[in-house]
């Protein structure tokens, strides 16, 4: 049973490694549609971000891709990274990924530092289809700030 639980660690790790990987080259590219690929597609995504965005709302994964699209075209990211360690649990099917992200304002160079954090969760995939892949994906579902 140890040896399966190991596994199930393993794989979980991997498929979270990927989707921090996915968000931080989101953020770094400015690219809102692979942001938008790891929004959850089964419900709203839950936003708030402080000045000098003031958005706080519940949106379709749709919106939040034209939230971001319009913030990337106007915001220029110039750092985001990790903060803290992400706690890991076969059992548990959410987490929180909590990052910094430093950009400026295209127009006018002011520049803001914000903490970032992500509530990821288990996401399986819809049974049928085309696309339909076995196992699970973390997504997100909320993501809040604050002005650091």
């Amino acid at each position: 049973m140890n040896h399966f639980g190991t596994i199930i660690l393993g794989i979980a790790l991997s498929l979270l490694s990927a989707a921090t990987k996915n968000i931080e080259k989101a953020f770094l590219q400015n690219g809102a549609g692979l942001l938008f690929s790891q929004l959850s597609s089964r419900t709203p995504v839950n936003l708030s971000l402080p000045e000098p965005i003031s958005f706080s709302d519940q949106v379709s994964p749709e919106q939040a891709y034209f939230l971001f699209r319009n913030i990337f075209a106007s915001h220029s990211t110039f750092e985001f990274y990790p903060e803290g360690e992400f706690p890991i649990h076969p059992d548990r099917n959410h987490f929180i990924f909590q990052a910094r992200w430093s950009f400026k304002n295209i127009r006018t160079n002011n520049q803001t530092v914000l903490r970032v954090f992500f509530y990821m969760t288990r996401e399986f995939p819809a049974r049928g289809g085309r696309h339909a892949s076995p196992g699970f994906f973390w997504k997100i579902r909320e993501i809040r700030a604050e002005a650091l």
